[in-house]
């Protein structure tokens, strides 16, 4: 049997690596990650690494950042990706029959539902209360990446062609909101007094979430990341690309990981890198 960071075989398909870590000060790991294929009929949880073509089903990966007093925010992010392996498959039909389509409402209808689920169980049990998570997921169907997001946590984009990685996803914050219009730097939002101050998260006391919405093609080469906001914490956007890209015999994610940890981050840490062979 390879090894999943072995050569790749010449049919299209993904590769993956995901890690996470409770962080040095935090006493639970409020992150949670989720990688799964699926059709119609059958969904199948992957492994932490992994190599699979792509053309037979589709597949999701995401993570989740929870927030809530006690152990709310462990459960809040481990229902949120637990709900994708029962509300995603339901669309593979759409995908399977070459319907871009559609997808917006698919993904905004998954986003509703996990919004309702744990704000109905913030409401019903004292222990929940205040539960809230963020979401972002993507989705991969043949050359097409479809992604959902909410909150702070990260998907970024790293092409095969090109050198500079880019945040696809839109963090739910002021201070994303001053970066994304240039009247404060990359340095400037990390230090930021109010950078973990959410405007949108699924759960808690919001009554409607808008999901952000988009979709990327991709081909051989493209790197995809999936990470919590305690992940670009320690580390900046180019670094992020460097390690990416850096060869690694247990894939880049516990890298990035560790090296986030190393330079200083104090939060929960996650990672899940996706690699387009």
């Amino acid at each position: 049997m390879s090894h999943p960071y072995d050569p790749p075989p010449a049919s299209a398909g993904l590769r993956w690596s995901g890690w996470t870590d409770r962080g040095p000060f935090r006493p639970n790991n409020e992150d949670a990650f989720l990688g799964v294929c699926f059709d119609a009929r059958e969904v199948q949880h992957l492994g932490k690494f992994g190599q699979a073509p792509s053309c037979d089903m589709d597949f999701a990966f995401a993570v989740s950042d929870g927030m809530g007093g006690a152990k709310a925010g462990e459960h809040a992010s481990r229902i949120t990706t637990e709900k994708i392996t029962h509300l995603l498959p339901r669309s593979f039909g759409q995908s399977a029959a070459g319907l871009a389509t559609g997808f917006t409402e698919v993904l905004e209808e998954l986003f509703d539902q996990i919004h309702r689920a744990l704000a109905l169980l913030g409401g019903s049990y004292q222990e929940c209360a205040g539960m809230e998570a963020t979401l972002s997921l993507c989705w991969f169907t043949p050359g097409w990446l479809y992604f959902g997001h909410v909150g702070d946590s990260r998907i970024y984009y790293l092409p095969a062609r090109q050198n500079a990685i880019k945040q696809v996803s839109h963090d739910d914050t002021h201070v994303g909101w001053l970066l994304r219009q240039g009247q404060i730097n990359e340095r400037e939002a990390r230090s930021h007094p109010r950078r973990n101050v959410l405007q949108k998260a699924l759960g808690g006391a919001n009554q409607f979430v808008d999901p952000q919405v988009g979709a990327v093609a991709y081909e051989t080469g493209d790197l995809f990341l999936l990470c919590t906001d305690g992940l670009v914490e320690g580390l900046y956007d180019q670094h992020l690309a460097e390690l990416m890209r850096a060869p690694a015999s247990d894939g880049p994610a516990r890298r990035l990981v560790e090296a986030s940890l190393a330079n200083g981050a104090r939060d929960n840490v996650t990672a899940l890198v996706i690699e387009v062979v």
